[in-house]
């Protein structure tokens, strides 16, 4: 028996495993009476986090990543992370808008669909251009990102002691931006093309340095990957505001540069119409170039002592009473 083959299970078991917490969460959301089973419907979508997580590190580790995988894994975040963090959040926040908060809260699913379906179709273009390594950023916010912002959310009111400790017109904005940065052009990185070095050594024990003082503090856990998600999002597009503005000043520079070129171009000698012409342009015109009638005389002389020399040479004498050379007529 060949063992090679049971490790292609292995990725997909993890992957299901999310769909399933998914789908504990989207059951609590649904059946839940109080603020208790919002809350474990959350932890579920955490779980979700984790499956998801490691179905890649270990698809990786086990070299047995395919197409079913991918795709599976896709469906595996819409649910996930699509369909459970939609019903969580509207059932914590959204219930008073009452269809409006339905609308409100499916614009998060499909916002998260279409993410993921053109995260798959700029996948296969690069892996058909042969950019195998893991791009530096990613085009619009990841649905787990944008998931757990909501999942934080309700648990960070939960741990506070509230159902809801902010309006519902704050959470139905917070959903309405999350599923623009879904769709968006906004870059955020991926963190997958991160090296161990001295540099990550000292990032990582400075942040977690700062998590052991926040949490010896007796600050909420929940906030703290609260704030690091929402300190993610502006870092997305404080660096795309940045890039915009390069990209602006770049085409600018380039503008100004073809206008200088075409400048000098159209202002070079004898291209411009009202650029003065060089001396012997403006003689030419003038005619003092032209043939006059002395030039035409002396033309026609030297062509019939030719004409004479020739016939000499070769015994051709013209007959008597024959007319002679011919000259070139005069111009009037």
């Amino acid at each position: 028996m060949d063992f090679r083959k049971t490790y292609y299970i292995l990725p997909n078991l993890f992957t299901l495993s999310s769909v399933f917490c998914g789908f504990i969460s989207i059951s609590l959301s649904a059946s839940g009476e109080g603020g208790s089973d919002l809350y474990q419907a959350a932890l579920a979508i955490c779980f979700g986090f984790f499956f998801d997580t490691a179905d890649g590190r270990v698809a990786r580790l086990t070299k047995t990543q395919t197409d079913l995988g991918r795709d599976l894994d896709s469906l595996s975040d819409l649910v996930t992370f699509g369909v459970a963090p939609a019903m969580l959040v509207y059932k914590w926040g959204l219930t008073e808008f009452g269809r409006a908060g339905i609308f409100v809260a499916g614009l998060f699913v499909c916002a998260g669909a279409m993410r993921l379906a053109r995260f798959n179709v700029l996948s296969r273009r690069e892996e058909a251009a042969g950019h195998k390594n893991p791009g530096k950023y990613t085009l619009g916010l990841s649905i787990p990102a944008a998931a757990s912002v909501l999942v934080m959310m309700v648990i960070v009111s939960h741990n506070a002691g509230e159902y809801r400790g902010i309006s519902e017109g704050f959470v139905a904005g917070v959903v309405l931006v999350l599923s623009y940065l879904m769709v968006s052009r906004v870059r955020f990185r991926s963190f997958k093309d991160i090296r161990f070095n001295r540099k990550t050594l000292g990032l990582l024990l400075l942040a977690v340095g700062c998590a052991v003082a926040v949490v010896v503090n007796g600050v909420d856990k929940a906030s703290i990957f609260l704030l690091l998600i929402t300190a993610y999002i502006v870092l997305g597009l404080t660096e795309t505001i940045i890039f915009m503005k390069r990209s602006y000043v770049e085409r600018h520079q380039q503008r100004r540069a073809a206008s200088a070129a075409s400048t000098a171009a159209v202002s070079a000698p004898g291209d411009e119409p009202d650029a003065p012409p060089p001396d012997d342009e403006v003689l030419r015109e003038l005619g003092a170039f032209d043939p006059t009638e002395e030039d035409a005389a002396q033309d026609a002389e030297e062509k019939a002592t030719a004409s004479a020399g020739a016939r000499a040479v070769t015994g051709d004498v013209p007959a008597e009473g024959a007319p002679g050379p011919v000259g070139h007529p005069k111009r009037a």
